[in-house]
C-alpha cells in the first residue's frame, strides 16, 4: 500500500509541475492508438528459485494523454514440472523523455494460473513495473522496450518475484477518413 500511495503522489506532483512550468511534451498527431509489445520475459523468485523464461505479449493504449496508459499482457512460463500463466492489467503514468524515449511507471493486479505436479491453482498478485520505450526514428511505428517488474502474490506463502521483459514495439494507428 505504501508503494501505491508513493506512486500516486509522485504522479500527481510531477504532472502538476510539468503543467505549471510548461514542460509537458506536445502530443504527436500520429501517435499510435494501440502499441503491441512482442518479446520475452524472465522471472526469479526472491527466495532463490531458478529463473523461468517465457514469451511475452501485451497491448497498451492511452485513454488520458500524458496521464494514463493501460496495459494488458500475458506471459506463459513452461518448465519440466509446471506451467504458469501470468496475466496482468497495469495502470501506468507516462513521461515523455524525448521524441525517441519514454518512461512509464505502472501498478496493477495480476492473475496467476499455476499447474504443478498435477495440481492447479489460481491466485491474485500485485505488480509494479517500470517501462522504458525506445523509438529509434521518433515516429512511434517500431521500437523496443525494456520492462523490469516486481510481483507480490497474495496467495498463501506470499511468493515474491523480480522479472524483466524486453522486445519489439509495434505502433498501430487508426485509419484516418
Amino acid at each position: 500500500m505504501r508503494w501505491f500511495t508513493l506512486l500516486l503522489a509522485f504522479s500527481v506532483v510531477s504532472t502538476s509541475y510539468a503543467q505549471v512550468v510548461g514542460h509537458s511534451a506536445p502530443p504527436l498527431d500520429d501517435d499510435p492508438s494501440v502499441i503491441l509489445e512482442l518479446g520475452a520475459a524472465t522471472s526469479w523468485t526472491t527466495t532463490g528459485g531458478a529463473a523461468s523464461f517465457a514469451p511475452n505479449l501485451a497491448a497498451e493504449t492511452t485513454p488520458i494523454e500524458n496521464w494514463l496508459e493501460i496495459e494488458a499482457g500475458v506471459s506463459p512460463f513452461f518448465t519440466r514440472n509446471s506451467t504458469e500463466w501470468d496475466t496482468d492489467f497495469l495502470f501506468k503514468k507516462p513521461w515523455t523523455l524525448s521524441s525517441k524515449a519514454e518512461f512509464m511507471l505502472g501498478v496493477g493486479p495480476e492473475w496467476v494460473y499455476l499447474r504443478q505436479h498435477g495440481t492447479t491453482s489460481n491466485s491474485i498478485a500485485g505488480e509494479v513495473a517500470g517501462d522504458f520505450m525506445f523509438w529509434p526514428n521518433g515516429k512511434h511505428r517500431f521500437g523496443w522496450y525494456l520492462e523490469p517488474a516486481y510481483d507480490y502474490n497474495f496467495m498463501a506463502g506470499h511468493q515474491q518475484s523480480i522479472g524483466m521483459s524486453a522486445g519489439l514495439l509495434i505502433g498501430i494507428r487508426r485509419q484516418r477518413h
